[in-house]
């Protein structure tokens, strides 16, 4: 995907925004509707649980999942407010696997700020995450579509399969690139797709729609989650919202190190066994973990990947008539394709 239009047949020739702008206005009104069904969803008796709700809430955060379900919905003429319900429903998702994240990673920081475990403890952390993904599901029922809930539902035990399947790859080079797509299809995929899948769904759309904006999700969650993976080792800790370079001090098995570690040397896989697999890493590791990934071009690889994928999100919305929604969404893939040029 470069910076002009993307070649399918509808394709306009002309520079696209590389900006989610366009979605936030089109969606604003909405939004504001499933913020506040944010504040009122995260009220409980227990203190802690607004509290470190808000945390995240507040944490600027650009809540791109719940207006990809706002999008979807209006842009199958959608009307009601079921698309309120599910976007919010998705946006505590996402919330509650954060604080899962954060735990399981040992993260010191999240969007800039330190992270809910660090505030607030552990234990705190996995209970408030627990809590929330009870109130998604309330959330759901409340819409009353069947069809909304088992997408809804059934990405919620995909993504806990992908946490599982990342730590188990967590520290073994051995994991192939087929394998890691696994894990990211799951662990970031799946929300992007469910969120785009339950507004033509709500809106009774065409299953051919439905499926095309299911696609749409998947493949820019792919895009998305590898662009994070190359600004890990390329971007700044205001962009990352975390330490620039977390993922390698966790041991995490991203795109950009299997290539690396396959176009190296001996030299270059001991480097990345010693720091990677066996978890010795000196001061000036990071440092030379980039010169690696320089060197075999795998941030560029990486990226290259992204596009791929970011293409294949913007074909998928040929199910789509042209207008203001369908140019939105192929703006999100811009945006999240643009973070790491």
């Amino acid at each position: 995907m470069s910076s002009v239009a993307p070649q399918h047949s509808n394709a306009p020739a002309v520079p696209r925004e590389t900006s989610i702008a366009p979605l936030m206005q089109l969606v604003d009104a909405d939004m504001q509707r499933v913020n506040q069904m944010i504040l009122d969803m995260a009220a409980a008796n227990a203190e802690m649980i607004p509290e470190i709700a808000r945390h995240l809430i507040d944490s600027g955060g650009k809540r791109l999942r719940p207006m990809l379900t706002l999008a979807a919905a209006l842009a199958c003429g959608y009307r009601g407010d079921g698309h309120v319900k599910l976007a919010a429903t998705v946006e505590f998702m996402h919330t509650a696997t954060l604080l899962h994240d954060d735990v399981v990673d040992e993260s010191e920081l999240r969007r800039g700020k330190p992270s809910a475990r660090m505030v607030w403890g552990n234990q705190a952390s996995v209970l408030v995450g627990d809590y929330l993904l009870g109130q998604a599901f309330r959330t759901m029922v409340e819409v009353g579509s069947l069809d909304a809930l088992a997408v809804l539902s059934r990405a919620a035990a995909v993504i806990a399969e992908g946490e599982v399947l990342q730590l188990v790859a967590a520290k073994h080079l051995s994991t192939s690139e087929d394998q890691y797509l696994q894990v990211i299809n799951a662990k970031t995929a799946a929300l992007f797709s469910a969120a785009t899948e339950v507004g033509p769904i709500i809106a009774g759309s065409s299953a051919k729609v439905r499926a095309g904006l299911a696609e749409y999700g998947t493949q820019l969650g792919l895009a998305f989650q590898l662009v994070d993976d190359a600004l890990d080792y390329g971007g700044s800790s205001m962009t990352l919202g975390k330490k620039v370079g977390d993922d390698f001090r966790e041991g995490k098995v991203t795109l950009p190190i299997l290539i690396a570690a396959a176009r190296g040397g001996d030299a270059d896989r001991e480097f990345w066994q010693r720091t990677i697999e066996r978890g010795e890493i000196e001061d000036a590791d990071l440092d030379r973990a980039i010169e690696l990934l320089a060197k075999h071009q795998a941030i560029a690889a990486t990226v290259e990947r992204a596009r791929a994928y970011g293409d294949k999100a913007i074909a998928a919305l040929d199910v789509l008539e042209e207008g203001p929604y369908r140019a939105a969404l192929e703006d999100v893939v811009y945006f999240c394709v643009s973070r790491v040029s």
